[in-house]
């Protein structure tokens, strides 16, 4: 360092005497307090403090001093820590705790690494290659302890699972790290810039006697209706609410459609929390069609200021605390941390976060720490990922303070009893007797309708006006669909994924209000329609599919029980016409020795012997991409962590589908230009456009790109995500996208 200036900074002001500079020492101390505050409730308190005083050490070098001043140089400041911790700071017992700092700190900008694969940007060869002149003035600025760091975590049945636990204890610590690092850099540059950041939040514990008294005078407010059914619902409610003074950790809560159960999982929750101390309550949902539906259900109890309601289309990217604005509201600051009380979001969210090596998506784990999480619809979860999810969950029940609940009318066969790698359920049931709800809130009847053609289901469309028919991929249900009107039938309904999220909304509103008047309503769906939308339909008929599936769709038939059950009838048919894919066809061979075995496949044994045939069948495929193969702990206490190849690889989402901005309406056209000419971040853009994109085939985006109906705007912001249509004619308000007519030019693309 020059002598005149011994001063060594984290980051730059705009000041030439550097008044206003942010010092390095006050950096590092301030994140290793906010880093340990958080760790604190998880036991990681010294261990994230750690991660904050080395997080920068790198900037303790002339170099990195140069570029703040404005030289144009790439300097690596992030393995500096890293290196230092695993050389010289950590011995004995900490050692292995202290690798385990290393992977955070070597992450924090970067993402969490690899610890050994073929590139330059692992943990291994980063640490090796290191050979930064740090000033040893670091040394008698930082107050450094690498002893204490953890308690004993070495202990488990095997290498696999005490491993496994490592990589979450690694994942909670660089949440921390990363969380505390953008929130103080937040706030140096708000104070620079004279504004202020309201990231404040009362409490659940402190908000749980209003919510539980706004949850009380709504619960007398629906008592009003008396009905047998209403009172069935009580009685759930009830028993479930009983059941929040059981000890944290593992539940099941198992009732039928219609049951109550999103309420009384909620009250669940609150009762819990108030009990045994969480902080927060998550909501995880498989679908964003129905994370609205639960979300205004919440806010309308809770308070809108209360529930956030986080989802995502565009994927997220890293938000630059320089480029804050100030129109972005504390809603929209939670989706980064979840630091609201009440989170309601997806499953993708959830689990993505949970293995994320990313720092934007890592920064909510530790907020995931002692929460009540319920998941909704939990059968969803994807079978090739479905041993790492049960293997999280029983970590966050296990060690990090959460209380689980897995929320369905068909309870998976996750019971470790039935599933190697299951989950310890034994006993943990919350619903009065599964069975006897199963009866008597039965509204349904399925039967086999054997193989039906689009004119046989034409002739089933005419009979009866108000009718839902569910088939397995948007070509059948267009092609359905056309049939229908081209044979005049009156209130004939299309609802795909060919339709963006906002346009699929208002289809479901007139769905519902052509029910309620009794109007014709003739809706032909893909299975989006199915895992908790709340529509009531007389008559249903299903293309085959998985049980789970099936059950599913009766939900949508006769859902408030006001028709007899004999008159309410889900057909199931097969459709030789159309193929469906190959893990469809196998889910229904199970589906189908079912048929064998059980008289009533609506009864929960059928249910239960149904997903375990599935898992049997599906075995190692559980793990299909080997997730938990990529966290390795040798004897010595050595880890081989593979952070970023197994993050690349968790996608909750397969498949070759890629976004298309549809923007036919004002709200989209507007956000579309602060998008191409600047003033905003396109992190924030994207979390408002994701209601008005459809997911289509990479090929045929290609296509439409190639004839001039589609243009990617901002390439510098990762503009293979950002593709608008401009060719609003292929998009049809009773259809959707049409990308099969973009084989012709455009008109605009012929314009010279």
């Amino acid at each position: 360092m020059n002598s005149d200036d011994p001063m060594f900074y984290a980051h730059s002001g705009t000041s030439g005497d550097k008044s206003d500079w942010q010092i390095l020492k006050d950096h590092l101390a301030q994140v290793a307090e906010i880093a340990a505050s958080m760790g604190a409730p998880l036991g990681l308190e010294e261990a994230a403090r750690l991660a904050g005083l080395l997080h920068d050490l790198g900037k303790y070098t002339p170099e990195f001093q140069k570029r703040l001043t404005g030289a144009d140089i790439r300097v690596d400041h992030s393995t500096a820590g890293a290196a230092i911790l695993l050389g010289d700071l950590a011995n004995g017992r900490d050692k292995g705790v202290a690798e385990l700092v290393a992977y955070c700190i070597a992450g924090h900008h970067a993402g969490l690494p690899d610890r050994l694969n073929e590139t330059a940007a692992c943990l291994n060869r980063r640490v090796e290659s290191f050979g930064a002149d740090l000033d040893p003035v670091w040394k008698s600025e930082l107050a450094i302890d690498a002893t204490r760091l953890v308690p004993n975590l070495t202990k488990g049945p095997d290498l696999e699972a005490v491993a496994f636990r490592l990589s979450v204890v690694t994942r909670m610590i660089f949440s921390c790290l990363v969380d505390a690092d953008f929130k103080d850099t937040e706030a140096f540059y708000a104070a620079l810039e004279g504004r202020q950041v309201d990231r404040m939040w009362p409490s659940l514990q402190e908000l749980l006697p209003k919510f539980l008294q706004s949850f009380e005078t709504d619960m007398q407010s629906r008592s009003s209706n008396a009905t047998a059914l209403n009172r069935l619902r009580a009685d759930i409610l009830t028993h479930v609410r009983a059941g929040a003074q059981r000890e944290p950790g593992l539940f099941t809560l198992t009732v039928p459609t219609g049951g109550g159960k999103t309420l009384a999982s909620l009250a669940f929750a609150l009762d819990h929390a108030r009990t045994y101390g969480h902080t927060r309550i998550i909501y995880a949902i498989p679908f964003t069609s129905i994370v609205d539906q639960t979300a205004d259900i919440f806010r309308s109890i809770l308070g809108d200021d209360n529930v956030l309601e986080h989802h995502s289309a565009i994927d997220e990217e890293r938000f630059d605390p320089k480029a804050y604005h100030e129109s972005r509201d504390k809603l929209k600051l939670a989706m980064e941390d979840w630091a609201a009380p009440v989170v309601v979001t997806t499953n993708v969210q959830l689990f993505e976060s949970l293995f994320a090596a990313r720092t934007s998506r890592a920064r909510k784990v530790h907020n995931i720490a002692n929460s009540v999480i319920i998941l909704d619809e939990a059968q969803m979860i994807p079978r090739p990922l479905l041993k790492p999810c049960m293997r999280m969950l029983d970590e966050l029940a296990l060690n990090f303070g959460c209380t689980i609940v897995l929320c369905t009318a068909t309870q998976p066969a996750l019971d470790q009893r039935k599933l190697e790698g299951g989950l310890p359920l034994e006993g943990r049931e919350l619903a009065p007797d599964p069975n006897r709800l199963n009866d008597k809130l039965r509204r349904t009847r399925i039967v086999r309708a054997g193989p039906m053609s689009n004119a046989a289901l034409l002739t089933e469309l005419e009979v009866a006006s108000r009718v839902l028919v569910i088939v397995n991929s948007r070509k059948h249900a267009l092609e359905l669909f056309r049939e229908a009107e081209e044979a005049g039938l009156p209130g004939v309904v299309h609802l795909s994924t060919r339709q963006y999220a906002a346009h699929r909304r208002r289809i479901l509103a007139d769905v519902r209000d052509r029910l309620e008047t009794e109007k014709p309503c003739r809706l032909i769906a893909t299975s989006l329609i199915e895992a908790g939308v709340d529509v009531d339909f007389p008559r249903v008929l299903r293309a085959e599919a998985g049980l789970d599936a099936i059950i599913q769709a009766a939900g949508r038939c006769n859902r408030e029980g006001k028709r007899l059950v004999e008159e309410s009838i889900v057909s199931v048919f097969s459709t030789p016409d159309y193929s469906s894919p190959a893990e469809i066809r196998s889910l229904v061979a199970d589906m189908q020795r079912m048929l064998t075995r059980h008289e009533d496949l609506l009864s929960l044994a059928a249910i239960k012997d149904y997903f375990a045939e599935v898992y049997w069948r599906l075995g190692e495929q559980l793990d299909s991409k080997g997730i938990l193969q990529r966290f390795i702990l040798d004897r010595r206490g050595f880890t081989d962590f593979a952070f970023r190849s197994a993050a690349d690889d968790f996608c909750m989402v397969e498949s070759d589908m890629v976004p298309v901005i549809v923007a036919n309406e004002e709200a989209p056209q507007k956000y579309v230009g602060e998008l191409e000419f600047g003033g905003k971040t396109s992190r924030n853009i994207a979390q408002k456009l994701q209601s008005y994109i459809v997911q289509m085939p990479l090929n045929a985006r290609d296509l439409m790109v190639r004839n001039g109906h589609v243009s990617f705007i901002r390439p510098d912001l990762r503009g293979d995500q950002f593709a608008v249509l401009h060719s609003k004619s292929l998009y049809r308000e009773e259809v959707g996208l049409i990308w099969e007519d973009a084989d012709y030019l455009s008109i605009e693309s012929m314009i010279i």
